[in-house]
């Protein structure tokens, strides 16, 4: 579809960028928090790039008053963050940190007082380590409890102040590398197992929008789903089943339950001929139908193209977390789909397919199916980035990427989709879960990487200054090229 003019960011659009608490706070045993299963999987030997962990991470912690200012500097109108669950609860449940609820509420005010939109989101991935020792966390329905009861005391302390509310990030990704490829805690492999625990946390997911309901009146919640829409390599018939199988079980799967409260047919059929379809039991259903979110929060990186897969053909392949180009192998599902590069696309040096006009096909796929509005979440580039002399970065290949993708939001908007607003990963560098601190994602560059913290230090990147025109413009002035003196301006 082509349009005569560019579609138009709303007013209150919602420019935004995002963080997680343990890739960016640190204080892993500060003020009382306890431990998650991030800071004990991370110190086993193996598990991570160069052994990296986030016990320090970019401590943001203990200087948010200095990245918020850096986030006003710019005019960010949002900022979306994790809360750490064990910093509130430091063994999952039972007694409250106070301490834990302090420090959210000086950053949500810190955000208020430079009129920043907080979003919260209330699970990124850091399960306490208590409730993975007491009763294996995800694969309990004990976790349904304990985390609405985690949700209800932020709900009551945060919600006359924040608005915008993310459920959990991702729960295609921590339980899929948790449970399936095991590069995520606890680390299983085991097919039956990660379906089961994806159901318990549809389940607390839908229990927690529920109470949000009762507690939160006037907010909007919704979860962050890692959406990959999917293209058949080819016209062939099989190529195009290969591309409806992944749909189907890569995206609809995640999507149909939380907007439906059902999951799609063809891939239920699937799980149940492989004896993988999920325990089920009474009430399920009915509590599943209070899970309809407010909207859609979608973290956008990359489209995959697939291909047929026969049954005895190729399965789980491995990721790249060195950044060596071109080492990613083949995978898929056998039976289902294959998985292959598009060489129609560039990729990243972690081997991500760069499509911003994927961006606007899957817009208007969501838009279509599911009728909801849409909160960017998450969407940027992980790089290697260069300190130059004087402080500069000049990351123009960032400033490309996040146009070609401002630009695709445009042209959903045009197209009809609902845009709430558009969170970049990330705001500062941080800590990229099993890839280190060469990763970046951020405008603002860390000075640290994987041997050292060094001094910490904060320097905004060309893209900062871009970014700071494109908020101030509204999306209107996207070839804005900034200068390496913008900070004379």
């Amino acid at each position: 579809m082509m349009h005569t003019g560019k579609g138009r960011f709303p007013d209150n659009f919602l420019w935004g960028s995002a963080t997680a608490a343990y890739q960016v706070e640190g204080a892993w045993d500060q003020d009382g928090k306890g431990p998650s299963v991030w800071d004990t999987y991370t110190k086993l030997p193996g598990t991570t790039f160069k052994g990296t962990n986030g016990d320090v991470a970019v401590d943001h912690y203990n200087r948010f008053r200095e990245d918020v200012a850096l986030m006003a500097d710019m005019g960010l109108k949002a900022y979306r963050f994790s809360i750490a669950w064990s910093r509130i609860f430091p063994k999952g449940n039972g007694e409250t940190n106070e301490q834990g609820l302090l420090f959210y509420d000086q950053l949500i005010d810190e955000l208020l007082r430079y009129k920043i939109e907080p979003i919260i989101t209330i699970y990124h991935w850091d399960v306490p380590q208590g409730l993975m020792d007491e009763y294996g966390a995800w694969e309990s329905r004990q976790i349904i409890e304990d985390f609405n009861d985690y949700c209800i005391t932020l709900y009551k302390r945060y919600g006359s102040r924040v608005k915008y509310w993310v459920t959990l990030n991702e729960q295609n990704v921590f339980i899929g590398l948790g449970y399936k490829s095991g590069i995520h805690p606890p680390g299983v492999k085991d097919l039956k197992r990660m379906y089961n625990a994806n159901h318990i946390a549809n389940l607390a997911n839908a229990k927690a929008i529920q109470s949000f309901r009762r507690y939160v009146p006037g907010g909007k919640i919704g979860p962050s789903f890692a959406y990959g829409p999917n293209y058949p390599f080819s016209c062939r018939p099989d190529d195009v089943m290969a591309f409806e199988n992944a749909e189907d079980l890569n995206n609809h799967w995640w999507l149909d339950i939380y907007c439906w409260g059902k999951y799609p047919k063809a891939s239920w059929k699937y799980l149940e001929e492989n004896d993988l379809a999920p325990d089920i039991h009474a009430g399920d259903w009915e509590l599943l139908e209070f899970g309809r979110p407010d909207f859609i929060g979608i973290n956008y990186y990359r489209t995959g193209t697939v291909e047929m897969n026969p049954a005895d053909g190729v399965g789980q392949g491995d990721m790249n977390t060195t950044g060596q180009k071109g080492t990613t192998p083949e995978s898929g599902v056998p039976g289902m789909y294959k998985s292959i590069r598009n060489p129609h696309l560039e990729a990243t040096n972690w081997d991500w397919e760069i499509d911003p006009e994927g961006l606007r096909i899957g817009l208007r796929r969501l838009t279509s199916r599911y009728g909801l509005p849409i909160l960017i979440t998450e969407n940027g580039l992980g790089e290697f980035d260069t300190l130059e002399d004087h402080d500069i970065i000049n990351d123009d290949y960032r400033i490309d990427y996040l146009k070609s993708h401002v630009e695709a939001c445009q042209n959903a908007i045009n197209d009809g989709a609902m845009l709430l607003g558009y969170c970049t990963w990330s705001f500062t560098d941080i800590l990229s879960w099993l890839n280190g601190y060469q990763k970046r994602y951020g405008f603002v560059y860390i000075n640290r990487d994987e041997h050292s913290e060094k001094d910490l230090r904060r320097i905004k990147k060309k893209s900062f200054y871009w970014y700071k025109e494109v908020i101030k413009s509204n999306g209107s002035h996207l070839n804005f090229i900034p200068s390496q003196t913008e900070e004379s301006r």
